[in-house]
């Protein structure tokens, strides 16, 4: 439990917490978000590692010149996409053994969310999925273990990526230090995850909308 709130600790502070990381560690700091953001989109284990909030706050950190916006966007894009694609082949080869280990823990509910997108968007969830935390994770994984072909998963991970990195990381560039926004950082990161996750709410109250319907009808 004290994990867990370490966690969310970093992820609703993440300004203070990235401060402290550009303090002490200068350039190294590009080494510790690329390995952050690789981890959050490249180990299925790692789905609570802080996305859009990281993104968003790493571009306000670049607007007061901490950051260089061009390398770090780089770094950026190239760790979500080198994350999808290591996650995709664990999936591939390793997906149904780790799936069926009692050792691993992985998440049923989640394959089961991720597995419901795929079978509505089919390879557009890779698009759609950087920008849905949890199913971010999951889904370069489930098109691993269901063999979707590489060449149809790569142009939606390409894209996916730079979209997604291009989004976040330049709204905190640009508007991460307007002084509302700055004094009340750790509200604009709860904002930013709220609208992170408000796609699958809305579809877990459409779906269950859909369901009572499907019930009505049938009585």
């Amino acid at each position: 439990m004290q994990f867990v709130f370490a966690i969310a600790d970093f992820i609703i502070h993440i300004d203070k917490h990235l401060g402290d990381i550009i303090a002490n560690y200068g350039v190294a700091t590009y080494a510790v978000l690329f390995s952050i953001v690789f981890a959050e989109t490249g180990f299925v284990l790692t789905p609570f590692l802080p996305g859009d909030s990281l993104l968003f706050a790493a571009g306000a950190f670049a607007s007061i010149g901490s950051l260089k916006i061009v390398p770090l966007f780089l770094l950026l894009w190239s760790a979500a996409f080198i994350g999808d694609t290591a996650n995709y082949w664990l999936g591939r080869f390793l997906g149904k053994k780790m799936l069926e280990s009692k050792y691993i823990p992985i998440n049923d509910s989640h394959i089961e969310k991720t597995n419901a997108y795929f079978a509505r968007y089919g390879g557009k969830t890779i698009f759609f999925a950087k920008f849905i935390p949890i199913i971010r994770t999951f889904a370069p994984f489930v098109a691993g273990v269901g063999k979707m072909p590489y060449r149809k998963f790569l142009p939606y991970n390409f894209s996916g990526g730079l979209v997604w990195v291009s989004v976040f990381t330049f709204t905190g560039y640009f508007f991460g230090n307007i002084p509302f926004i700055k004094k009340n950082f750790s509200l604009a990161v709860i904002a930013i995850i709220c609208l992170s996750v408000l796609p699958v709410a809305i579809e877990v109250v459409r779906h269950k909308l859909q369901q009572r319907h499907n019930k009505n009808l049938s009585v």
